[in-house]
């Protein structure tokens, strides 16, 4: 977009939403798309026919997540659309054109972690996601439901499901759509080959008999019919439905000039060298007793999120920023510490999310496409959970010895648990 515009802030939650509405019941979520069109992230587009930009997914990926964290008694979400014989045409076109290279690769990207959550959040922690399609969902809007683990569509002769990648614009093939095609849903190659030549799509029982829905529901059925087959989905969920919770608040930064300043990280940007310097700060105190009471502010939850927030930040933002150097400073038997907690209640429901939310993250950092060098230097701690970080880097270099007049301890690497599957 355009550069000279204010930043991307990832940071919402549902009472700022514009795009989605999220409500529950009975065991099931309900994310129900309604994109405003005057709502773009930047002027000079409307999202017409529920189409998306990065402001719609932003929203999209804070929902999943807080479903995790806020609802553990949720055991499916339905994705659905609240505009009549609509449910999603895709990327918007007109944001894409007007977009800058690094704007379409980042939003591309961005697209497509949040699907690869959605499929996590089904295969891991017991949040099956079913998409209930009452129209046209093309492209972007497909995938979106392709991220899901059940697919219905409306049996009314113009509802229809396409990836108009060749005859159209053919931006985002490489963001999932036909590896899910294939890999997930088992679609024959030479159907997949041919369905994402057609602009028009596929619908009613040949989508069916193609494997790229799961049901044909009539119109007049299709609310009735979705929520019972989400209920009876929620039922069998191995969720904890008597648990309550954590909140998420809002994650508190501060930017100040070049730096960007968290409880538990530090970002200085150097921009004469194009690199930025993350400093990640071990916990300052022995774990707590009750992961849950600690909520948001157990070290592990709270790092991982400003870490999170902080690289998309730089991706969005600072996109001339080529290298991030990543340091750590704190104890190293602290991280120990917490990571025996986490690795002692794995069968924990919060604690499986934290470590989820963990991997995630780590993930993001290897696709983040800058140049990575971790410095190992005395008083970091580089120890388990934190050595993950240092692993991604594309080079790390450790100081033998101290530096003269020191008194931190010496350079060290130290695995716990957390490196050995979690």
């Amino acid at each position: 977009m355009d550069p000279a515009a204010a930043p991307i802030d990832f940071r919402t939650e549902p009472s700022r939403y514009k795009h989605w509405k999220l409500s529950t019941e009975n065991g099931v979520a309900y994310l129900t798309m309604d994109v405003n069109e005057e709502g773009g992230l930047q002027p000079g587009y409307k999202l017409k026919l529920n189409s998306y930009d990065l402001g719609v997914d932003i929203e999209l990926a804070d929902a999943v997540q807080r479903l995790r964290f806020e609802h553990p008694e949720i055991g499916a979400v339905v994705i659905r659309s609240q505009r009549d014989r609509i449910f999603c045409s895709g990327a918007n076109i007109n944001m894409l054109g007007l977009s800058t290279h690094d704007h379409k690769v980042n939003f591309c990207k961005f697209t497509n972690e949040t699907r690869l959550a959605i499929e996590d959040a089904s295969t891991h922690s017991g949040q099956t996601y079913i998409c209930s399609i009452n129209g046209i969902a093309a492209g972007g809007g497909y995938e979106l439901a392709l991220a899901c683990e059940q697919i219905m569509l409306a049996d009314d002769g113009s509802s229809a499901v396409s990836l108009p990648e060749l005859p159209l614009l053919a931006v985002l093939p490489g963001t999932g759509g036909l590896t899910r095609l294939v890999d997930k849903r088992m679609v024959r190659r030479d159907h997949a080959d041919f369905f994402c030549t057609t602009a028009e799509g596929l619908r009613g029982k040949r989508a069916r008999e193609w494997r790229l829905v799961d049901q044909l529901i009539p119109p007049s059925k299709l609310v009735e019919q979705t929520q019972k087959i989400a209920e009876e989905v929620a039922g069998k969920s191995s969720r904890p439905k008597d648990a309550k919770g954590i909140a998420l608040p809002t994650v508190e930064r501060q930017i100040d000039g070049d730096t960007l300043r968290y409880a538990n990280l530090t970002v200085e940007i150097d921009r004469d060298g194009r690199s930025a310097k993350f400093r990640l700060n071990g916990p300052s105190s022995a774990p707590p007793e009750d992961v849950h009471a600690a909520g948001a502010a157990f070290w592990p939850l709270a790092l991982a999120r400003e870490f999170d927030d902080a690289m998309m930040h730089l991706r969005l933002n600072e996109t001339e920023i080529g290298t991030w150097v990543l340091t750590s400073q704190g104890d190293a038997a602290l991280v120990e510490a917490y990571d025996a907690v986490l690795a002692q209640n794995a069968g924990n429901w919060l604690v499986r999310e934290i470590v989820l939310y963990w991997k995630r993250t780590l993930k993001r950092l290897d696709v983040s496409s800058r140049s990575l060098i971790a410095l190992v230097e005395p008083g970091s701690c580089f120890t388990g959970t934190l050595l993950e970080v240092a692993l991604a880097a594309d080079r790390s270099y450790m100081l033998d010895g101290v530096f003269e007049g020191s008194n931190l301890p010496a350079a060290t690497l130290r695995l716990t648990d957390m490196n050995f599957g979690p």
